[in-house]
């Protein structure tokens, strides 16, 4: 399961305007929306996609992409902010996009590539394009330029935008944001730029500063990106208890050799909580199980910690978009 910053939650809440309940949408992703907002807290990426797609439920969407990406500031990144601002071209912010962005999602990459009429920033983001998805990605793009008109002194406006899903509605407010044409059912999800615009020095680029940062950020990216041993371990020991109900995280850490707090701290040093991990955990154990055709879902139910087959498939139903059992027919097929 991947995951995103809440700070993109946050974002998206925000723009939605006062017809969206703050704290139920917060508390819909496993935010505390009593605790100030921490971008380096981490959600699961499908309930962000579920969250947006609740949303689209209740208020016209159209444009909410466009209004998120356009109130995205760099200061809200912290390091990586820095570093971007810092860069002593746009050119050079984006490739501390290119290559930092794993410190806020593990969903998306993103790429920087030659073209005919210049350079595209791609993203790149793998899974089932449901509309979660496809405002997620819209909103991207317009962060992308958002932010790049915040180190510029110049305009930004790239030559066109790419979007790889069919277009909404409407485009009008798309195009007037990005100040370009934006094709839809292209074969990318990207921004155009053209050379000229890249090349432009940064109002605040410093090369000696951001000398600094990008070493700041290596080494957090360093950290991040191996494969860490706690959370394999954490996860193997919430597995094995599952079945006696809900685990505690201070018996989790009592296993691993750990305070609680400790447990707690190096989970966050990898973007994760405790109560996301669990969850990962049931989800992951659940599909894994469900690929058993010899287990029933009520023994299934019983191994992911839960009491009830109803409670389980009500679970399942909110990570996947489906039924374990219909989960289980389509793996038939």
């Amino acid at each position: 399961m991947g995951y995103v910053t809440s700070l993109f939650a946050r974002k998206v809440i925000a723009a939605a305007g006062p017809e969206i309940d703050t704290a139920e949408m917060l508390s819909f992703v496993g935010i505390d929306p009593d605790r100030p907002g921490d971008p380096r807290q981490m959600i699961p990426a499908a309930r962000y996609y579920d969250m947006l797609e609740t949303i689209a439920g209740r208020i016209d969407v159209t444009d909410l992409p466009v209004r998120t990406g356009a109130s995205m500031r760099l200061d809200e990144y912290g390091a990586l902010g820095l570093a971007f601002k810092a860069a002593t071209t746009l050119g050079a912010s984006y490739a501390r996009v290119e290559r930092y962005a794993r410190l806020w999602t593990s969903v998306a990459e993103y790429e920087l590539r030659p073209a005919n009429a210049g350079t595209l920033f791609i993203l790149h983001r793998t899974g089932e394009r449901r509309l979660g998805m496809r405002l997620s990605n819209e909103a991207t793009l317009a962060s992308a330029v958002s932010i790049a008109r915040q180190v510029s002194a110049l305009p930004v406006v790239p030559v066109e935008v790419l979007v790889r899903h069919p277009a909404p509605r409407s485009i009008t407010a798309h195009e007037a944001w990005f100040g370009c044409p934006v094709r839809f059912g292209a074969d990318l999800d990207a921004i155009l730029y053209a050379e000229e615009t890249l090349a432009r020095p940064n109002i605040l680029g410093d090369e000696g500063i951001s000398r600094y940062l990008t070493r700041h950020l290596d080494a957090e990216l360093s950290e991040i990106t191996r494969d860490p041993a706690l959370v394999a371990q954490a996860k193997a020991a919430i597995a094995q208890t599952l079945s006696e109900g809900a685990p505690k995280m201070a018996d989790i850490a009592r296993g691993l050799g750990l305070s609680a707090r400790s447990f707690h701290r190096r989970l966050s040093e990898h973007g994760m909580n405790f109560q996301a991990l669990t969850e990962q955990t049931r989800r992951d154990l659940a599909e894994g199980l469900l690929r058993d055709e010899s287990r029933s879902l009520a023994e299934i139910a019983f191994l992911t910690g839960f009491s009830e087959q109803s409670a389980f498939t009500r679970a399942f139903k909110r990570w996947a978009g489906t039924t374990p059992a219909t989960y289980r027919k389509d793996l038939a097929h």
